[in-house]
């Protein structure tokens, strides 16, 4: 179990306030606070706290910019995200980082203890708002991405853009047809078939899961 040492990052100054007079008073060590998340990720490189707290939307860099930045440098710092999200692509995007957890802000106040001490145990925590049939999905859509080639996943990127098969060929320098087979099996995979334009559609809902 990690010692729950904690930075937190909130561009809202009134729930940062309350977020940290809350966690001091329940014997957390707070390590530093930030209203931005240039300033969260100096902290965090700084600090190497056990646990950062940050709000998904902030200036110069969001929470979920920070958290993919600290582990692609191998940090051992785990992630919580503060959202006002309820949508699916939001669990989405943060189960795709490996995140350990996602509280709506709604809801910080009363479950950020029982989720410190969730993830200080090596699980993940979500509001308990949320449907777990509405993480699953999330998880599903990440699982079949999976199950995709590299070359599918570019060509999904430029239906993403969007482009047309003529457009995709003439970029990858293949044939029309190559693209189209390509396209089927990416349907197959993703388990669209049957489903009218089903494949733009799930570009459209997911495009965020392909970066």
């Amino acid at each position: 179990m990690c010692e729950p040492t904690l930075v937190l990052a909130d561009d809202h100054p009134l729930l940062l306030k309350g977020l940290e007079s809350s966690l001091l008073s329940k014997g957390f060590k707070v390590l530093g606070t930030a209203a931005d998340g240039s300033a969260a990720l100096k902290l965090i490189t700084e600090h190497r706290p056990c646990m950062a707290i940050l709000d998904i939307e902030m200036p110069y860099m969001d929470g979920l910019s920070v958290a993919k930045f600290c582990k692609e440098k191998g940090y051992d710092t785990k992630f919580i995200i503060l959202s006002y999200h309820k949508e699916t692509e939001f669990i989405a995007r943060a189960r795709s980082l490996n995140l350990s957890g996602y509280l709506l802000k709604e809801d910080a106040l009363d479950e950020i203890e029982a989720c410190i001490h969730k993830v200080c145990n090596g699980e993940q925590y979500y509001s308990s708002a949320f449907q777990m049939k509405e993480v699953t999905s999330a998880q599903t859509a990440l699982d079949r991405l999976e199950n995709l080639t590299p070359s599918e996943r570019k060509i999904l990127k430029l239906i993403a853009k969007p482009m047309s098969t003529r457009e995709i060929a003439d970029t990858l320098f293949i044939s029309e047809r190559t693209v189209e087979k390509h396209r089927s099996n990416i349907i197959q995979k993703l388990d669209l078939t049957g489903r009218s334009n089903g494949l733009t559609t799930w570009v459209l809902h997911n495009k965020h899961l392909l970066n």
